[in-house]
């Protein structure tokens, strides 16, 4: 498993990318506001990011298998060190949305770049079984360590200029800039990559016998993806900041923490998953982190929302390892890429949609709006998957 070349260098570049999606996730409202955006513009900028991801991974979904993934992953690094590099130099809205299309900035709590079905294809052929859903355990883990200490980072700024003299604008400029810097880093590592792609047993196909398996559960993913994109950890932080006034350093430290209780819950996941199933894993965890976000939107102080919040964190993201171990185990190893992208691309459209609604929501008032949307529709996506994939609910893929 983790003895695998290949392995532990996704590995290695899942935490970098993680890293800089943590703080960038946290930095991006406040970097917006203070350039003079408002918070339908956040919204929209949200939006324009996960529809361009989207985009990006439905293509390789489609056509990607016609290249070596390693060639695909080099590309997508070159691309995250322009992004980065382009946010830190821009400042009017129109050149930062298109960059916000092309790029591979993240606003959410999870992985919705395109690098991520182009990782998971790759590592699903390094472990079978049960050792699978544990090698995705660790991708998930190490992602979410990685960006919760990224969200911790977020908090730099405001100490380069109180410490150092810096303007604050300029600070969280530096930020960006490093966000490409590791995109050159990644880039540099996958370029070690082994060409042939391991332990690959089949040249990459397009969709064929799982066709219809695999759009089933993308129809249902896309409903938990709508839902999540209300409440993506950008705008979850411009919730804290218009609800609380919450410092920016106290909300990078809100999501450190938060982060470290999914790392726990992604950890003991796939043990989860052993004693009841891997669908029962996804669907009776996510039910009662939901209604504790619906409670946090109605919570009459900070200190109780942060309660209710943290509780929705151990629990929210036990899905995710299991669900992408699921995914590679139901379809033929050779049809990995593309159900891997046409999994995610459903989740990625919808997504790329609900940040500008929950932008919107936000700007004429009504605060607590999206956080309860996003819960009851959460909620309903749980109960409509556990009904259609009951009869298949395993210990292990």
């Amino acid at each position: 498993m983790l003895s695998d070349r290949s392995a532990r260098m996704i590995l290695i570049g899942k935490g970098l990318r993680s890293f800089a999606d943590g703080y960038v996730a946290v930095l991006l409202p406040a970097y917006l506001l203070a350039l003079g955006f408002n918070q339908f513009e956040v919204g929209l900028l949200g939006t324009l990011t996960l529809a361009g991801s989207a985009l990006a991974t439905l293509a390789v979904g489609s056509v990607g298998h016609r290249w070596p993934h390693r060639r695909l992953l080099l590309a997508a690094a070159l691309v995250m060190a322009a992004t980065g590099i382009a946010f830190a130099s821009l400042t009017s809205f129109w050149p930062l949305a298109l960059i916000a299309f092309v790029g591979t900035l993240n606003p959410s709590s999870g992985d919705v770049s395109v690098f991520m079905p182009l990782e998971q294809a790759r590592l699903a052929n390094t472990a079978d079984g049960e050792s699978r859903t544990v090698l995705f355990s660790y991708y998930t883990v190490t992602g979410s360590l990685c960006a919760a200490v990224g969200a911790l980072a977020s908090g730099l700024p405001v100490w380069f200029s109180t410490a150092g003299g810096v303007a604050l604008l300029d600070a969280m400029r530096l930020m960006f800039a490093g966000y490409g810097c590791i995109g050159a880093m990644v880039w540099l590592l996958y370029r070690r990559l082994p060409g042939n792609g391991g332990q690959v047993p089949l040249p990459p196909t397009p969709l064929g016998p799982s066709r219809h398996t695999v759009f089933k559960l993308a129809a249902l993913f896309s409903v938990d993806a709508f839902a999540g994109g209300l409440v993506v950890n950008s705008l979850l932080a411009l919730w804290l900041f218009e609800r609380f006034g919450m410092s920016l350093a106290a909300a990078g430290a809100f999501f450190f923490w938060a982060g470290l209780l999914t790392t726990a819950s992604q950890w003991i996941a796939p043990r989860v998953a052993q004693r009841i199933g891997l669908l029962n894993t996804m669907v009776f965890t996510h039910i009662p982190a939901n209604l504790c976000l619906i409670l946090a939107a109605l919570a009459p102080s900070l200190e109780i929302s942060i309660a209710l919040l943290f509780a929705r964190s151990a629990l929210s993201q036990m899905d995710v390892p299991t669900r992408a171990a699921y995914v590679m185990a139901v379809v033929t190893p050779p049809e990995r890429t593309a159900a891997a992208s046409f999994t995610a691309v459903p989740r990625s459209l919808a997504a790329a949609v609900s940040p500008s609604v929950g932008g919107a929501l936000f700007a004429a008032g009504w605060l607590a709006a999206p956080l309860i949307l996003c819960g009851a529709l959460k909620i309903a996506y749980d109960l409509a998957l556990w009904r259609a994939f009951r009869h298949q609910n395993k210990s292990e893929p």
